[in-house]
């Protein structure tokens, strides 16, 4: 057995949480390179050349964690934690399609919790219904049970409170005030689940050379992740100082699914869960082998994904958007094949929205030439230097 396996020797979940790479220098690199090109970022966790490099980075090593649960674990479900979520569930299941696993996101029952505080209504009195890829998922159904028992659509509340100036309201970053997901919401009429953040660099509408007021008037957070890795690295060093000089210390039950799947599979208890998982035709209008998010059942049989059928075509073409950048990242991972991390790039909407052809394939090479180890030995170094 492999010393890297004997951690998950005959265990039964793997939860899996981990950045390649780190804040510095992986991070730093993401932002910084595309900058020099006038390619600005909110998050970069997710999609664009950040998202790219990270998925990059990090699906060799999920892939390893793989291998050791089939040699040790192979009926142990993985619980994994990581971005960029969609791209790193779709490269398992394209390699590794017998690992059980599913991709755990908070921003569903996040961003229900936040649309119910701007209506004032109780979280609990909430039931909604989502569906999409991570982190664009849409509010399919979002309502409130009244007090005969029946449910009422609040859309169109979201809609007056929009209009009316009452939301959003002020989040607990003012950095990021959250009217690019309102905005769309008008346009597409549907609520996406993730940040306004994070949807700015998701499309090709906000974040634009020469638009200034664009970004000012949704208030758009351009290098925010950077900004939140400060911080949280001084709050980690913080709590560790904290627990270590603690009496008692009390854990909170968080909005995370991971106990809840744990509890379900091992005590047959139902719950029901937003998970990421292979499509193979839960959402009908998007392709099969693609990542999706939707409701999951979990009980002692495991994970299992609700069928939706077609999303409404505006929401499917959008997404459609993302997932060509997704998959273009998974063939590289899978074939090895340097030409598709361009061709990712090409069809980043956000990317070619702000450059030409040149300016998307200059900043890749010297993203790939800064990385160096960090990423797998065939996507090592620019076009250059592979010639040379």
């Amino acid at each position: 057995m492999p010393t890297s396996a004997k951690p998950l020797d005959g265990t039964n979940f793997v939860v899996v949480c981990f950045q390649i790479g780190g804040y510095e220098p992986s991070t730093v690199i993401d932002f910084d390179v595309p900058k020099k090109y006038n390619l600005r970022q909110t998050i970069a966790d997710t999609l664009g050349v950040g998202g790219i490099m990270r998925g990059l980075r990090t699906v060799p090593h999920l892939w390893s964690i793989c291998e050791d649960m089939l040699q040790v674990a192979p009926d142990a479900i993985m619980l994994q934690y990581v971005n960029p979520m969609a791209i790193n569930t779709w490269a398992i299941s394209e390699k590794y399609p017998t690992i059980k696993q599913v991709g755990l996101c908070h921003s569903v029952q996040g961003t229900a919790m936040e649309l119910a505080h701007d209506l004032e209504i109780p979280y609990e009195e909430i039931r909604y219904r989502s569906a999409g890829i991570n982190h664009m998922a849409f509010y399919l159904k979002f309502e409130h049970r009244q007090p005969d028992g029946s449910y009422k659509d609040l859309y169109p509340d979201l809609f007056k409170a929009y209009a009316e100036g009452r939301a959003p309201k002020p989040t607990r970053n003012p950095r990021c005030p959250n009217k690019v997901r309102y905005e769309m919401m008008t346009r597409l009429g549907y609520f996406v689940t993730e940040s306004s953040e994070h949807f700015a660099e998701y499309t090709p509408y906000f974040i634009k050379e020469g638009h200034e007021d664009i970004i000012e008037k949704f208030g758009i957070p351009l290098d925010e992740y950077p900004k939140r890795c400060v911080e949280q690295i001084a709050k980690w060093k913080k709590t560790s100082e904290d627990y270590r000089n603690a009496d008692r210390i009390e854990v909170q039950q968080s909005k995370e699914y991971a106990s809840s799947i744990v509890n379900s599979v091992w005590t047959g208890e139902p719950s029901v869960i937003y998970g990421n998982v292979r499509n193979n035709g839960v959402i009908t209008s998007l392709p099969n082998n693609a990542a999706v998010e939707v409701p999951c059942t979990v009980d002692s049989n495991g994970l299992q994904p609700t069928f939706i059928g077609d999303l409404p075509p505006q929401l499917t073409a959008l997404i459609r958007t993302n997932i060509n950048v997704q998959e273009l990242t998974v063939q590289a991972l899978m074939t090895e094949n340097r030409d598709h991390i361009y061709h990712a790039a090409m069809m980043d909407p956000h990317t070619a929205a702000e450059l030409d052809l040149d300016q998307i394939w200059n900043p890749v090479d010297d993203l790939l030439e800064a990385h160096g180890t960090m990423l797998p030995e065939w996507a090592r170094g620019s076009r250059k230097q592979r010639v040379a």
